[in-house]
């Protein structure tokens, strides 16, 4: 444990959460060999400090230390700034270069951002791990150099290389060794150390009194979910020291530097009894509207079931709605009630009359109800009205009843056709 507090005053590394401790720890032990290493974390978490620890403590110590950002050289010149290049070789090479691996013979390449190489490049670096041998660009002589690769990178490599964006064999020569760097926000009692310490930096360098945080404020600063680690977290010390004239800076205060987006991250709660009343009475909605649709499939079911089997299907006897007026015969209108205080009055003769007519106008009807049940019904005409019951409900709108229906509005346009409903 000393040996890694004496390599975080050296490299300034400030934290004491145990997965910072280990990345240090394993950093210092790999670094006597020549195993190489991938260093993996998100963007902002101090991934270009470990190749440093691993430099200084390896024997290469002497020999040069030279980071690249792979993403910040254009693609069609990584080649030329890696391994080098003749005169000639492209336009724009007027004399010979030297490469980066060239250069750092003896000592330790660091290959920032290494996930973004291109396919090509990725080629050449994997023979350079495996034999240590390279080709200048533009030129046919295979050279030798002694390099020690520590890479980093914040992308997830394994998805990179289900996409093909990045060799599968390259990624297991640089994972020989993989140091992980905890994001800030599992590093939860490091945050207020961390803004002690820039604000005394900056205290320093505008020489100003550095500020201060309130109880209130230094757990709104520990519970924040700090997208951007470590460098986002200096960026606000270093706002909050320059803008603000008081030094002790409340949560309130605090609150105004720190971006609104990451909120999104956080649980929402229910922090009232009207909203746990309004979720409930939905909750209660929708549970009947499932169980008024799981019987509605049950009833669908059972019902092509038996147009399936064969069996007869009971139809809805509906409402016979007989005239509510009658026309005497000298153009009387006469209401069903006055009707038949009227039969009650005529003569025998009349009366018979009248009764007769009735009993044959019931009889009309219950010939045309038997009728009208014996016909048979087939799924087709079941369809059909369906159809039409959607189209009239929804004053002809195709959109709506193929949505009602569940079906596609090509479907219902071809059923229109087929039954004629045009």
């Amino acid at each position: 444990m000393t040996e890694i507090q004496t390599v975080k005053q050296r490299f300034g590394i400030i934290g004491n959460s145990e997965a910072l401790n280990r990345a240090i720890d394993i950093a210092v032990q790999v670094a006597p060999t020549d195993l190489s290493v991938l260093i993996t974390g998100e963007s902002g978490v101090g991934k270009e400090n470990f190749p440093q620890i691993i430099h200084h403590y390896s024997h290469r110590k002497h020999g040069a230390y030279i980071a690249v950002n792979c993403g910040a050289i254009p693609e069609g010149t990584i080649d030329s700034e890696l391994f080098g290049h003749e005169k000639g070789s492209f336009t724009g090479a007027t004399t010979d270069r030297k490469g980066y691996f060239e250069v750092a013979d003896g000592g330790t390449v660091f290959l920032d951002e290494v996930g973004e190489l291109p396919l090509s490049t990725q080629v050449r670096l994997l023979r350079v791990l495996e034999t240590g041998e390279f080709i200048k660009v533009g030129s046919s002589k295979t050279q030798k150099t002694n390099v020690r690769v520590v890479a980093a990178t914040n992308l997830n490599m394994m998805q990179a290389i289900r996409d093909g964006r990045f060799r599968e064999d390259l990624y297991y020569r640089l994972n020989t060794v993989p140091i992980f760097v905890p994001p800030l926000r599992e590093r939860k009692d490091d945050i207020v150390l961390l803004f002690r310490k820039f604000a005394a930096d900056f205290a320093e360098k505008y020489n100003m009194p550095p500020i201060r945080l309130t109880d209130s404020a230094k757990t709104a600063l520990s519970n924040y979910y700090w997208n951007g680690n470590v460098r986002q977290l200096k960026n606000i010390t270093e706002q909050i020291s320059v803008i603000e004239q008081k030094r002790e800076i409340d949560e309130q205060t605090l609150r105004i530097y720190l971006p609104k987006e990451n909120t999104e991250r956080l649980p929402a709660l229910f922090s009232s009894k009207h909203d746990q009343q309004n979720f409930s009475t939905e909750r209660e909605i929708l549970y009947q509207v499932l169980f008024d649709m799981k019987k509605d499939m049950n009833d669908l079911k059972a019902l092509v079931h038996d147009i399936m089997s064969g069996k007869p299907i009971e139809i809805a006897k509906e409402e016979v709605h007989y005239p509510t007026t009658i026309i005497d015969s000298d153009d009387t209108i006469i209401t069903p009630r006055k009707s038949v205080e009227l039969i009650n009055e005529k003569s025998p003769t009349e009366a018979n009359h009248y009764s007769e007519n009735a009993e044959t106008y019931h009889d009309e009807v219950e010939y045309q109800e038997v009728e009208e049940q014996q016909k048979p019904v087939t799924l087709q005409d079941m369809e059909q009205q369906m159809i039409l019951k959607a189209l009239e409900k929804h004053r002809g709108k195709r959109k709506a009843a193929a949505k009602e229906l569940q079906i596609s509005e090509r479907t219902l346009y071809r059923k229109i056709k087929e039954y004629g409903l045009e």
